[in-house]
């Protein structure tokens, strides 16, 4: 699922709070804690509905910022690139999943400036939206991916979720 504009309120109030950078804008410099703010502020609101968290993975890792860069770099905002590469493929090519396994995969994108591009911010955007919760909140996925890249002041956000099985 992907979203354009985030909302802002105070519904991550109780949990932001302790997940440091929450509300920090990102820079060039911070992705890596831009990163871990989100996957806290994702973790909070899946331990509020009584599920496991998700365990980072170096390949969805690798995919979702791969996909954040190649959005940044050649201007456009969508799960499929510019050439048609589907997400499920970007994934593969990441070696997180082999064919012929079975597995399930889901992905949020979204983009914010200033305020709007905190991880708090963007993540109750997710919150707020249907499509973008239900991937949040899907039981099965027990691993995540998160990529975060510049593109002049806009900051985009891939979070690729998985399990194998």
């Amino acid at each position: 699922m992907m979203l354009v504009v985030p909302a802002t309120s105070s519904a991550l109030a109780r949990g932001a709070a302790s997940c440091a950078g929450a509300y920090t804008a990102p820079t060039v410099t911070a992705k890596a804690a831009t990163s871990a703010a989100t996957l806290c502020l994702i973790n909070r609101e899946r331990a509020a509905h009584r599920m496991k968290v998700l365990r980072p993975h170096g390949a969805l890792n690798l995919a979702a910022h791969r996909h954040s860069t190649d959005m940044a770099i050649r201007n456009y905002f969508a799960h499929d690139t510019k050439g048609g590469g589907r997400f499920s493929t970007r994934i593969m090519a990441a070696r997180y999943v082999r064919p012929n396994t079975h597995w399930s995969i889901g992905e949020n994108l979204a983009w914010g400036t200033g305020q709007l591009s905190t991880p708090a911010s963007i993540v109750e955007a997710w919150m707020r939206s249907p499509g973008h919760r239900a991937n949040i909140l899907k039981g099965t996925y027990a691993e995540i991916g998160i990529g975060i890249a510049t593109s002049g002041a806009k900051i985009i956000y891939t979070t690729d979720f998985g399990r194998r099985h």
